[in-house]
């Protein structure tokens, strides 16, 4: 079609003679309204934009001779991390006298692996790198997943605090329409006053 034809049926159904294709024999163009083609590509763009996830790699130090309370601390965050949808990465610092003694640290990154196997995986295996011993664990569910799954646990703690809430309000509702309080009963003299105040 000629295009000063395809121009005459755009401007006939008031919209715009788009080129589609430039590199096509002839010429692919479509008829579209361009202000509305643009705005809906700019909100696909946008709800991708907040739809990705970015993989975001936390950290955890150690050391060697660690205590079990502090371990356990440790562990913890590991497990939030990793229940977040986060790889984590660990790292074993070496002073001293330790850096000839790997094998404790190691050990101590093979137990916390073994301890969060249910959330996560060994990415990257134990590896010496200096001073440092470096492990990366990966979690099994996908950061989306993680979100999701937060989500839903915080709207069930919402309802089940909105229902306490509630409860709490019935009993004050259902004590309040049994009758009054019962009257307070009348204080007697304090027997350490003297007996020149009057009461």
């Amino acid at each position: 079609m000629p295009t000063d034809q395809a121009l005459k049926l755009a401007q006939e159904a008031d919209l715009d003679l788009v080129e589609i294709a430039p590199q096509g024999r002839p010429p692919v163009c479509k008829l579209m309204d361009y202000g509305k083609f643009k705005y809906e590509n700019a909100q696909k763009a946008r709800e991708a934009r907040r739809n990705q996830t970015n993989v975001i790699i936390k950290e955890m130090k150690l050391r060697p001779k660690i205590d079990a309370h502090d371990y356990e601390t440790k562990k913890g965050h590991v497990v939030r991390f990793l229940k977040a949808g986060d790889k984590v990465k660990i790292t074993i610092m070496f002073r001293g006298r330790e850096q000839h003694r790997p094998e404790l640290g190691f050990r101590l990154l093979q137990r916390l692996a073994e301890d969060v196997t249910e959330l996560g995986f060994i990415e990257s295996s134990p590896k010496q790198d200096g001073r440092n011993m470096i492990m990366v664990l990966g979690p099994h569910k996908k950061k989306a997943d993680a979100k999701i799954d937060a989500a839903a646990a915080k709207d069930a703690k919402a309802a089940q605090r909105e229902a306490a809430v509630a409860e709490e309000q019935a009993e004050r509702d259902a004590a309040h329409a049994a009758g009054p309080v019962a009257a307070k009963k009348e204080r007697g003299r304090s027997e350490n006053l003297d007996d020149d105040i009057e009461a």
